[in-house]
């Protein structure tokens, strides 16, 4: 599987240092995380809370280490505030990333978010868009994603939990009105499962638009009270609901055939929003690296 095609394998440093709640793993630096994931076997990351800003500085430390960045998140708000306030710092992203010899923008839609709310992800309390908000997204995005494709970027779009673009129905909405030429997706395996979608089915269902790719996996009865109980995001981040692929519920080795069967290359990045005082990173990375190793022999 994958043998004759070219994948490459990271992990996102959030296991190290949560972007949006930074108590956790306050105490873990950003050469810790990132030696940690050379020493763990990776050959690259995305840009965390701690990386520094300066490219340069962040390139050296990257280098000798061998590894590089594979990717970037960017927050869009292409629904709440003008355009052209999303293009300026979208380029400014690029540029930074151009800086350090990545390819790849991960944008997600915060307007309407409930990152920092203890409202339910499901049911009436998750977020929707209207009709003119999706307009404002979708034509937004294609805006973006040419000049992105313009300088050898590519937009991956990011379905997230709490957000507007959570199911698989959603991102086929959104797939469906951007232009494939500017628009790809950042195919996120444990935020389709938390939706209570089938990630084998929408590896299938999107197959060529995914340009990116977060190997996540869930806890089945985490999930189990999360959905029940109705909780935000953050309080299933902290109440263990996600985790390294191989410690819970996902068939990867089905996932990762249906991802070979529609000629997926590029990056895989093992990606869990954990408690790293509970789930030490680096021991969560080794676990991953063998546990990927195994299913496709790189």
């Amino acid at each position: 599987m994958f043998e004759h095609k070219n994948i490459r394998l990271g992990i996102s440093p959030i296991g190290w240092s949560n972007d949006d709640m930074p108590e956790l793993g306050s105490d873990n630096t950003f050469e810790q995380c990132i030696s940690e994931i050379a020493l763990a076997g990776f050959e690259g990351t995305e840009v965390g809370v701690k990386f520094p800003e300066d490219s340069v500085i962040l390139s050296g430390l990257l280098k000798i280490r061998g590894i590089q960045i594979a990717s970037q998140w960017f927050s869009s708000y292409l629904c709440s505030t003008s355009y052209e306030d999303n293009e300026r710092e979208f380029i400014k992203t690029l540029d930074f990333l151009e800086k350090v010899e990545a390819k790849k923008i991960n944008v997600c839609e915060l307007t309407h978010c409930l990152f920092a709310s203890e409202q339910s992800m499901f049911g009436e309390t998750k977020p929707t868009a209207t009709d003119e908000e999706w307009e404002l997204l979708c034509t937004g995005l294609d805006k973006l994603g040419k000049i992105a494709k313009d300088r050898g970027f590519t937009l991956c779009y990011h379905h997230h939990m709490a957000t507007i673009v959570q199911t698989v129905g959603e991102t086929q909405r959104l797939l469906d009105n951007t232009n494939p030429d500017y628009v790809s997706l950042c195919f996120d395996t444990g935020h389709f499962m938390f939706s209570k979608d089938d990630p084998k089915e929408a590896a299938k269902i999107f197959g060529k638009r995914i340009g990116h790719i977060h190997l996540k996996d869930i806890r089945k009865e985490k999930m189990k009270e999360a959905v029940d109980k109705g909780f935000g995001f953050r309080k299933s981040v902290l109440a263990g609901c996600f985790t390294v692929p191989g410690d819970g519920m996902l068939d990867f080795e089905s996932i990762l055939k249906e991802l070979n069967d529609v000629g997926y290359e590029g990056w895989f990045i093992v990606e869990a929003e954990q408690n790293p005082a509970i789930a030490n990173p680096f021991e969560n990375a080794l676990k991953s690296r063998r546990f990927i190793k195994q299913l496709i022999q790189i």
